[in-house]
C-alpha cells in the first residue's frame, strides 16, 4: 500500500493528463493495424444498409409502413444500426484488448511500475475507445448521407450519441474484463448479452412489436436508449425532454462504469 501512495504522488498530474501518455501506447498498436479496421468500418455499414435497409426493405415497404410511423424501412433501420455498431465497436474494445494487456502481453503491469496510476490506465484506454467510436460512427453517419438514410440536419447530432450509448457499454464492461480470468467469460457477454439486444432492442423493428413481457426488457436496455434517439434526430422527429431521458440514462451507466473501474483496475494493478 506504501507503495501505491508512493505511485499516487509521484504520478499526481492534473486531470487526465497521465492518461494520454497511455492513450500514446494504443495509437502506436493502432498504427500497425488502422488498415483493417477502415476496411471494415466501410463494408459493415455498406452490407447492412444495402441488404436489409435496401433489399430487405423493398419487401417491407410494400406491406405498407404504418407501424414504422410512415417511414420508409431503410430510413427507420439505418440509425438503429449505427448506434448497435457503436455497442459493437465498444464491446470489442473493452473485452479481449484489455485481457491481452493485463494477462497475456502484461503491458498493464508494465506501465503500473511506472508513474502510471491504475486510473491512468483506465483512461488511456477510455480515451482510445472513444477515438474508435468517432471513426466507426462518423463512417456510418457518412454511408448513411450516401444512401439517404439521414431525413434531418440532426442527424449531426446522432454522432455524439452514437458515441455516448458506445461509451454506455464500453465503460461498465471494461471495469468487469480488468478482473476476468479466463476469455470464455467473454464469450457469454457477447451471446447472451450483445447479440440478444442487437436482435430485440429496437433495432429491426419496434421494441412494441415484441411480447409485452419483453418490452419491458427491451426498454431497460442501454441499446435501445441509443436506438430511439439516434433514430428520432436522424427523422428530426427529437424532444428535449425525451433527449435528456435518454441522455441521462447512458450517462448514469458511464459514471457508474467509471466508479466500478477505479476499484477494479486499482485492486487488479495493486494487489
Amino acid at each position: 500500500m506504501a507503495l501505491a501512495a508512493e505511485r499516487d504522488v509521484a504520478g499526481s498530474a492534473p486531470g487526465w493528463a497521465l492518461a494520454v501518455r497511455e492513450l500514446r501506447h494504443w495509437l502506436t498498436n493502432y498504427r500497425r493495424t488502422w488498415r483493417g479496421t477502415i476496411y471494415s468500418g466501410v463494408l459493415n455499414p455498406l452490407l447492412y444498409l444495402t441488404a436489409i435497409g435496401v433489399g430487405l426493405g423493398t419487401l417491407v415497404n410494400q406491406h405498407g409502413s404504418a407501424k414504422l410511423g410512415g417511414i420508409s424501412y431503410l430510413a427507420f433501420l439505418a440509425p438503429g444500426l449505427l448506434a448497435a455498431t457503436a455497442m459493437q465497436t465498444a464491446v470489442g474494445e473493452s473485452t479481449y484488448p484489455v485481457m491481452a494487456a493485463v494477462k497475456w502481453r502484461r503491458t498493464y503491469q508494465a506501465a503500473a511500475a511506472t508513474p502510471l496510476r491504475p486510473a491512468d490506465l483506465f483512461h488511456g484506454h477510455l480515451l482510445f475507445t472513444t477515438l474508435r467510436l468517432l471513426l466507426n460512427c462518423a463512417t456510418f453517419l457518412a454511408v448513411m448521407a450516401i444512401f439517404g438514410a439521414a431525413r434531418s440536419p440532426w442527424a449531426l447530432a446522432a454522432l455524439p450519441v452514437a458515441v455516448l450509448t458506445g461509451l454506455a457499454f464500453a465503460v461498465p464492461v471494461e471495469a468487469w474484463a480488468i478482473r476476468v480470468v479466463k476469455d470464455t467469460s467473454f464469450a457469454m457477454i457477447f451471446r447472451f448479452g450483445m447479440i440478444p439486444m442487437f436482435l430485440f432492442s429496437g433495432t429491426f423493428f419496434p421494441v412494441s412489436q415484441l411480447p409485452g413481457w419483453a418490452q419491458p426488457i427491451a426498454y431497460a436496455t442501454p441499446l435501445w436508449h441509443g436506438v430511439v434517439l439516434c433514430r428520432s434526430l436522424s427523422l428530426g422527429t427529437t424532444t428535449v425532454g425525451g433527449a435528456l431521458v435518454h441522455v441521462g440514462y447512458l450517462s448514469a451507466l458511464v459514471a457508474a462504469g467509471l466508479a466500478g473501474g477505479y476499484r477494479s483496475y486499482r485492486r487488479r494493478l495493486y494487489v
